[in-house]
């Protein structure tokens, strides 16, 4: 691919934007952000929050543990980190730097503050104001679409900044309906190395530190340690299978720290912590362990990396589609790429994995995503199995597409459009208790 092309710039600005760091799940830290924006323009405590969310960003929020509040979980606690130790100049490392004495105003907050929480009726799936009160004044902050999206500040009633919000759209982000998975591999083969070392680097380093933290410490279900245990006789193995194993385990664990309140900090992909842990640690570890120079690891990390975008844009931020079945297909397209694999190995292994474990539901962030992780690999490379011994699924068995970019369009289509009902019930279903 032409470095000055068109494609190419666009292509890296995905990453750009992509690529970035989080500290804690994403929706909970988006939270935390948005009430963190709204404190900085009330301008001291207030005295009241209501919080209005859409119901995806509720399920994101309902069971894991937001970071430096010693332990606590839901909407409340995010926000009310945000507010008092917040610092919105950070982003999604919004409350990356609570002090002890802020932990402990935060459990006050909590305690003497009346903070409601209701849901939006906008429509949209990834939406979330943050009104705070006190003193006479107020403060409004909205955020929607996409995580750091803040598309309206006012202050007792007059807007400060405003823009259009557009129907499940990434507003200003870079327009991605030119990818396909040929250009992608294109990019990934061709692209100058300087452009990417900082990104992937940097992705390489948040990445395997809190996988290797989640192996070595007790996190959630512990599902990188149950791997690791339960098939000893594999992980002791010096072959494939035992590297297999491992990319699936430091994965789950990275996860499973993760949703249980790690401090350390992710590169998200899409959005999504997880999503970026599996896209990347898998490929990282099968590098290694299969001595890949550096330049071949790096450039299966931008291939797997926009690979998951890809899958994941016509699909939206949030779904009852879990975004690590795209994650984990795109880590194992990496490691065909690894392996030596062209376009063919890379396509088939795409449409295998993802005709084996689409629909696989997004209840939330919570410990059995490390769980999920684990499961999306695991289809993934059996989809890649699939194709070294000559097999692969057809066009019309089932949802299959003739074609990669068919299939994609077609699994978009299901997580976007087919699931909403199932989202709904999915909502019912948790609140219920």
């Amino acid at each position: 691919m032409e470095k000055n092309s068109k494609e190419y710039r666009d292509y890296l600005k995905i990453l750009e934007e992509e690529l970035i760091p989080a500290m804690g799940c994403t929706e909970p830290i988006a939270v935390a952000y948005c009430a963190a924006v709204a404190r900085e323009t009330l301008g001291f405590l207030p005295e009241k929050v209501e919080i209005f969310a859409s119901g995806n960003i509720i399920k994101n929020v309902k069971s894991v543990v937001v970071p430096n509040t010693d332990g606590m979980r839901g909407i409340a606690a995010a926000a009310a980190a945000g507010i008092v130790a917040g610092d919105p100049a950070k982003e999604l490392q919004v409350i990356s730097s609570v002090t002890a004495e802020q932990k402990a105003v935060v459990h006050s907050f909590l305690e003497n503050t009346p903070i409601t929480i209701d849901t939006t009726d906008s429509g949209l799936v990834f939406d979330l104001v943050v009104v705070l009160s006190g003193k006479g004044h107020t403060s409004k902050v909205r955020i929607a679409n996409y995580h750091t999206n803040v598309v309206l500040i006012e202050k007792d009633g007059t807007v400060l900044q405003e823009q259009e919000v557009r129907e499940e759209t990434d507003g200003e982000l870079t327009d991605r309906t030119f990818m396909k998975a040929e250009t992608i591999l294109d990019f990934a083969d061709t692209v100058d190395l300087t452009d990417v070392m900082p990104l992937i680097q940097r992705q390489v380093e948040y990445n395997m530190a809190i996988a290797e933290e989640g192996v070595r410490e007790n996190y959630g279900a512990n599902i990188g340690s149950v791997l690791l245990t339960s098939y000893q006789d594999v992980a002791s193995l010096e072959n494939e299978n035992s590297i297999l194993l491992k990319c699936r385990a430091y994965a789950a664990a990275g996860s499973d720290a993760r949703m249980s309140g790690c401090e350390l900090p992710v590169i998200i992909n899409s959005g999504s912590g997880n999503q970026g842990i599996t896209a990347s640690v898998p490929v990282v570890i099968y590098a290694r362990e299969t001595g890949a120079s550096e330049e071949r690891m790096i450039r299966a990390l931008v291939l797997s990396n926009l690979l998951a975008i890809y899958q994941k844009t016509p699909i939206g931020r949030l779904s009852a589609y879990c975004g690590v079945i795209n994650a984990g297909t795109a880590a194992v397209c990496g490691i065909a790429y690894l392996k030596g694999g062209g376009f063919k190995e890379i396509a088939h292994t795409l449409v295998n994995s993802l005709a084996i474990s689409s629909g696989v539901i997004c209840d939330g962030a919570k410990a059995s995503c490390a769980g999920k992780i684990a499961l999306a690999l695991d289809n993934a490379i059996l989809g890649l199995k699939m194709y070294e011994n000559g097999q692969q699924f057809y066009g019309g068995d089932g949802i299959v597409k003739k074609g990669v970019d068919n299939m994609v369009s077609g699994v978009g289509r299901l997580g976007r459009e087919g699931m909403r009902g199932t989202d709904e019930e999915i909502l019912k279903i948790m609140l219920a208790d």
